[in-house]
């Protein structure tokens, strides 16, 4: 049996970030990981391949029909094995690097699947199958697809993420069902190939927890570009007849496709790890339960991203994976969850920090909100892309950012100014009198802050 100081369940960006920094700190360190392929659902099957998908076809789109205005005259031909193998290659170039960063920092990669075993083990089962023991155990399973009663999963015809990535053609026609930031992000990539996309979604609104003008806003976007949004539709049932799927919406006609994507958000991946046998609580949805230096109820074990709940994001998992780590070393431990963005990467893309307007009004905090249309942005107009909004709310009283919505073309970077005055406890008034370098996108954020004070000089 091998003693370290700390074992990692789990490779995902929670779990190799936290292996990483107790390296850092000292601490001898394994990572168990049931995929020879190391960075969790992230790297391989998740954020990184569809971000590679999406920016494919969004040049293929970009080639067929924007250049067109820029006075460039092509007509593309996709080639869907080439934009798939790409995809692969960027996918091996990340997980590769992340195997050579363990290498780096002495960091034992345990390939099998970790499960607890009694105080302080972890038994692996597997191809490095075997007993760890360890001062510390950090559970970072990850989460993965949840499922709809009705609509069994076969990840050929119905199938989750994973199988919308690897389509082996182009689908004559999609549903989606779940109108969140995969189903959207997942259905504009094979709109943009050509694919008659439909997207139900139960709510009456899509993107669920971002901003509602901004939602509501790339709603019409979205419809304008391709995709037949369907709002307030309960999905009953979806299966295969033969070539073709049937998918069941109660109160409506059914629908019948060549493919089903299933994107109805994510659950933990809690099951078979031994919890219950070692102490570990979970929640009625099945997160551990942990307190504010991410210990759970067993000594020595501690849990951290999707596993744990709140926002299921890859960086989320990572600043607690470093501020888990560092608890256990004697450091502070401080993870500003206010100032964690959140990215839909379609195109235009949505960003997201801090309170929504709807949660400000909720709460009754007196807030002012400034907006600018980027119809009025010299860089988007020499872009060719106007359909940008850029939000901020602020404080009525302290003048303090309380949060930042932005919908354009790599609103994903530009939020992370926002990120860093949030972050910082910054007002309007200091991004306002912040020079921002012109003709930029980010001169939206500076103009945005005028305008929460009636100060906007472009419009």
């Amino acid at each position: 049996m091998k003693t370290l100081d700390l074992i990692v369940v789990g490779a995902g960006p929670g779990g190799y970030i936290a292996a990483i920094r107790a390296a850092q700190l000292g601490f001898s360190v394994a990572c168990v990981d049931d995929n020879a392929a190391l960075g969790g659902t992230c790297l391989r099957i998740g954020c990184i391949p569809s971000k590679a998908l999406l920016e494919s076809s969004e040049r293929f789109a970009s080639a067929g029909h924007a250049l067109a205005d820029h006075g460039v005259m092509v007509e593309p031909t996709l080639d869907l094995g080439v934009m798939m193998k790409r995809k692969d290659r960027v996918v091996k170039a990340l997980t590769g690097g992340v195997r050579s960063l363990f290498k780096k920092h002495g960091i034992e990669a345990v390939k099998g699947r970790g499960r607890l075993a009694g105080e302080r083990r972890v038994e692996v089962e597997g191809e490095d199958g075997g007993t760890l023991e360890a001062e510390h155990i950090v559970l970072a399973p990850g989460s993965r697809a949840a499922t709809l009663p009705g609509a069994e999963l076969d990840e050929d015809r119905i199938g989750s993420s994973t199988a919308a990535l690897a389509y082996p053609e182009v689908p004559g026609d999609l549903v989606v069902i779940g109108a969140g930031a995969i189903g959207l992000e997942l259905g504009s990539v094979w709109s943009r190939l050509g694919s008659r996309v439909v997207v139900l979604e139960y709510l009456d609104r899509i993107l669920p927890g971002i901003d509602g003008e901004i939602a509501a806003r790339a709603a019409r976007v979205f419809e304008k570009q391709g995709l037949e949004l369907r709002l307030g539709q309960r999905v009953t049932g979806a299966r295969v007849e033969g070539d073709r799927c049937t998918v069941e919406v109660d109160g409506a006609d059914p629908l019948s496709c060549d493919r089903v994507l299933v994107a109805v958000g994510r659950r933990p991946a809690t099951d078979d790890l031994g919890l219950a046998e070692a102490g570990v609580e979970l929640d009625d949805r099945g997160f551990i339960v942990v307190d504010d230096r991410f210990r759970t109820g067993a000594s020595g074990i501690y849990a951290i991203g999707d596993a744990i709940g709140g926002a299921l994001l890859a960086h989320k998992a990572e600043e607690e994976g470093v501020a888990c780590v560092e608890g256990i070393a004697g450091q502070p431990v401080h993870v500003n969850y206010r100032a964690i963005p959140n990215v839909v990467y379609t195109e235009p893309e949505v960003a997201a920090v801090g309170w929504t307007e709807e949660e400000l009004e909720a709460e009754g905090i007196p807030f002012r909100k400034g907006t600018f249309p980027w119809s009025a942005n010299g860089r988007a107009r020499a872009l060719g892309d106007t359909t940008g909004f850029t939000k901020l709310l602020v404080h009525e009283e302290t003048d303090r950012l309380l949060g930042a919505h932005i919908l354009g073309a790599r609103a994903g970077d530009l939020i992370a100014e926002t990120v860093v005055a949030i972050a910082f406890g910054a007002s309007a008034e200091d991004l306002a009198m912040t020079s921002h370098a012109h003709p930029t996108l980010a001169e939206t954020i500076k103009e945005a802050a005028l305008a929460s004070a009636g100060r906007a000089l472009n419009i």
